[in-house]
């Protein structure tokens, strides 16, 4: 099931994840276009020059690449097979372990863990299994391998099997869930995701809370964490990347239209997030909402730009929820606008330089998710922020652990305090307001993606 490549040169570090640096497009005459992946992994590998990125083949365009030899130095793409790694990535990792970590199930009726889960996680099995197997091919002598995140769980105790001489660590990218939501997993399934995880020399989260969370299933469950050492590394943003980006011409042109589309003189409330359910934009957009009927003073004052890229739209629920997501933002417009002020500007389409013109823009960002393994928008906004700009932050986001001092930091549920507080970040003081953002993009850019990567690198090396 794992594709064949040409021979390389064993790889000394070597990185696993389910996407890859890079994508595949097959074009209508048949020629495959390469785009290449961003985010704080991919900036992060750019530090180390001897490496091997194994990833999954994620469409047709990827499998088309694999089929022909296409592919590019430093990276292997496995073309698992499109049913099992749909059973594994959308009816595993997205549908029950990101359910669990983020504790979103409506428990009187979900989750259900019946044949159908088993047959799924037959194939999660097997996904986990291929990354294990192409690893231990590539990995040379002692190799450092570095894997990511919930889809990947496994490999580790399965790569320990094949390869004991590796340097095993893994790294979660999300929180953890507490011990007693985690027990709604079947209890062998359980102890199975454990073990994996605990295959690895090293464990490790992006905050305190989420490894204590797994130190803490590790001690109910089994006993402990045996020989797996647990760490912590609070991945940050790319201060010298974003502010560069942030003043290059097209966001200048992004900032044009949006500022057109606010209004003069007008404040603004930015949140930029894909539709994940933990993102909690439906709330966030029903505080905006309260602070309108609340205060009448904000109305045709304040503007809510809110964009909300579309994630994991094969999924029904995902689905809703977008939808969900537009028609608030149209009640709130129906209900409060005007002839010349729309209070919700929402857009839908992913455009990273008009993200970057929002935060250029934002008087005030709202990050307010149910719970996140960081939320890198809470740090990026204040790095790239031109005039200072007051972070709503929920206690939730891993982000709050670095940041909660100097936020005003919400309760994600509750509405009321969040608007609240949307109305103390609106009428906080100007020198405030930038004394604030300063320690913000302090603490914010205190970890860059190269350094984070290459702490748990050099972490690993020394067991």
């Amino acid at each position: 099931m794992v594709s064949e490549h040409a021979p390389q040169p064993a790889a000394q570090v070597l990185v696993a994840s389910n996407r890859g640096p890079v994508s595949y497009a097959l074009r209508e005459d048949g020629t495959l276009d390469a785009k290449r992946g961003g985010g704080g992994l991919v900036s992060g590998l750019s530090a180390v020059d001897d490496k091997m990125w194994v990833c999954a083949a994620l469409g047709d365009g990827d499998r088309e690449a694999v089929r022909r030899g296409v592919g590019e130095p430093g990276v292997r793409m496995l073309d698992i097979d499109a049913g099992v790694h749909a059973d594994a990535y959308n009816g595993i990792a997205n549908s029950v372990l990101w359910f669990v970590h983020h504790l979103l199930y409506q428990t009187p009726v979900e989750p259900v863990f019946d044949a159908e889960f088993r047959r799924q996680w037959a194939s999660f099995e097997t996904y986990n299994r291929a990354f294990a197997e192409a690893l231990a091919e590539e990995a040379g002598e002692g190799a450092a391998v570095l894997v990511q995140d919930y889809h990947l769980a496994l490999v580790p105790g399965m790569l320990r099997e094949l390869r004991p001489d590796l340097r095993i660590g893994h790294f979660s990218h999300t929180p953890w869930a507490p011990v007693d939501y985690f027990r709604l997993l079947p209890d062998d399934i359980a102890e199975q995701l454990l073990r994996g995880i605990l295959g690895a020399d090293r464990a490790a989260f992006l905050t305190r809370r989420w490894a204590d969370a797994f130190i803490g299933c590790c001690a109910e469950i089994l006993g402990g964490t045996g020989h797996t050492r647990i760490g912590v590394h609070g991945l940050g943003a790319d201060a010298d990347f974003l502010r560069r980006r942030a003043h290059e011409a097209d966001v200048d042109e992004r900032m044009a239209a949006l500022r057109e589309q606010v209004g003069p003189g007008r404040k603004t409330i930015v949140r930029v997030d894909r539709t994940e359910l933990s993102k909690n934009i439906v709330r966030g957009m029903l505080a905006y909402r309260a602070l309108l009927d609340e205060r009448p003073e904000w109305r045709g004052r304040v503007v809510h730009i809110a964009f909300a890229y579309p994630s994991r739209q094969d999924l029904a629920v995902y689905r809703e929820y977008t939808a969900e997501v537009q028609r608030v933002a149209d009640s709130v417009n129906e209900a409060y606008g005007t002839a010349d002020w729309t209070p919700v500007v929402l857009h839908v389409k992913d455009d990273f330089a008009r993200s970057l013109a929002a935060y250029r823009l934002a008087d005030v960002a709202l990050v307010n998710p149910i719970r996140d393994g960081m939320n890198l928008v809470a740090k990026e906004v204040p790095v790239v922020s031109d005039h200072g700009c007051a972070l709503v932050l929920s206690r939730e986001a891993g982000a709050y652990e670095e940041l909660g001092a100097d936020a005003i930091t919400v309760n994600p549920y509750d509405v009321s305090a969040t608007a609240s507080a949307l109305h103390e970040a609106l009428t906080m003081a100007d020198d405030e307001r930038a004394a604030r953002t300063k320690r913000l993009a302090a603490a914010a850019t205190a970890l860059p993606p190269q350094q984070w990567f290459l702490d748990q690198l050099d972490a690993l090396g020394q067991g």
